[in-house]
């Protein structure tokens, strides 16, 4: 099979090499990530965004960038060791074209693939929930900026490195929550903030650790329509957001989590592809 694609944002590496024994050092990651943004011009600095938190725990991991919105194109599951579906500018309960194109894609993905391990950002979490009966909704009051979420007892033992203060701070841009999380996932944080799926395959985070503070001010202007207030209608308000923006946060560490996660083995025999939403 040819890992070999078209498209202005496919830069596909050839196929990996077989894992190597435990005793030798493990090949660079191979990660296909999902923009789902429809015709944004932050596409290059999502992108950019991603290259710089994920190069910064794991310099030699090879990315390769789709957007299936804008030109319809999805990664080959084979070629790469983790998928990865990322934010968007568009409700994920819409019914348009490309969004159940996603959705067919995830079908085939975790059926064909049960194995391949699958990672959901912001969209993607409430996408992937959605996708396995889960329920999406409004918002109360948006997120914007660093937030602390806090770990269930399963989320502690998943993070260990945050095991004894029980929390991760991280990027949050959202109006839209996973209100009912689906029954095949496993709460990591409360709130539907953190899911896994009972198979160890499928890992969903509401929080962005692929955004850094400068990628976050790029979206500073949805104050206006999420709060009510810009920066010269509230200076106060506009610099207390920005501090919050500017906070230190986990991505780092919850990126080398997971890039340690794509090497665990699966749990068989959950009947978690057979979870899969009928909508």
């Amino acid at each position: 099979m040819s890992c070999v694609t078209s498209g202005p944002t496919a830069d596909v590496p050839p196929p990996p090499p077989p894992p190597p024994p435990a005793t030798q050092t493990r090949p660079p990651h191979r990660i296909a990530i999902l923009l789902n943004s429809y015709r944004s011009r932050l596409l290059p600095a999502i992108r950019a965004s991603y290259e710089r938190t994920i190069g910064a725990v794991a310099p030699d991991a090879k990315l390769a960038f789709y957007e299936p919105a804008n030109t319809g194109i999805f990664p080959d599951p084979a070629c790469f060791d983790l998928i990865v579906f990322g934010g968007s500018n568009v409700d994920p309960r819409k019914s348009h074209p490309w969004i159940l194109d996603v959705h067919a894609f995830l079908r085939r993905l975790v059926t064909q693939h049960p194995d391949k391990k699958v990672l959901g950002i912001c969209w993607g979490h409430q996408t992937i929930s959605r996708v396995f009966g889960g329920r999406v909704v409004d918002a109360a009051y948006p997120e914007m900026g660093v937030a602390t979420i806090d770990l269930t007892e399963a989320g502690r033992r998943f993070f260990p490195a945050a095991s004894a203060l029980g929390s991760l701070k991280l990027q949050q841009h959202h109006r839209r929550e996973v209100a009912v999380a689906p029954a095949a996932f496993v709460h990591l944080a409360r709130g539907n903030q953190c899911l896994l799926s009972e198979s160890n395959t499928v890992l969903t985070f509401q929080g962005h650790p692929e955004k850094d503070a400068e990628t976050a001010r790029l979206r500073m202007h949805d104050s206006r329509r999420w709060f009510g207030f810009d920066a010269v209608q509230d200076e106060k308000a506009w610099a207390r957001l920005e501090a919050l923006i500017m906070m230190e946060h986990d991505g780092d560490a919850v990126w080398r989590r997971i890039l340690d996660w794509v090497w665990e083995p699966p749990v068989l025999g959950t009947g978690f592809v057979d979870r899969l939403s009928k909508m």
